[in-house]
């Protein structure tokens, strides 16, 4: 499955010819913008990530980056409401 097929206004840019945006509505500032968000959270907060966990940070700027918008009260109560299980250190740790 293609990404294009799940979307009905996707299409790409191509970077190699200095083409940034199609048509006034095809463009990657969003993208851009949150790998640049995500890459300012390792060098800030955590310095450094191994491969192993990379999953675990990503799923945090993930959460982080969808509830931008709301408030740290909505925020911390959806962390609560999704939390289904406990990793202990030991689990994060094998």
């Amino acid at each position: 499955l293609k990404v294009g097929q799940s979307f009905a206004h996707h299409a790409v840019v191509d970077h190699g010819k200095k083409e940034y945006g199609r048509d006034g509505i095809y463009y990657t500032n969003n993208i851009e913008g949150c790998f640049s968000l995500f890459d300012r959270m390792v060098i800030g907060i955590y310095h450094n990530i191994s491969p192993k966990h990379i999953q675990k940070y990503t799923d945090e700027f993930v959460f982080r980056y969808n509830s931008r918008k709301t408030t740290n009260l909505i925020r911390f109560n959806s962390l609560l409401s999704n939390c289904t299980n406990r990793l202990t250190y030991n689990q994060l740790m094998k």
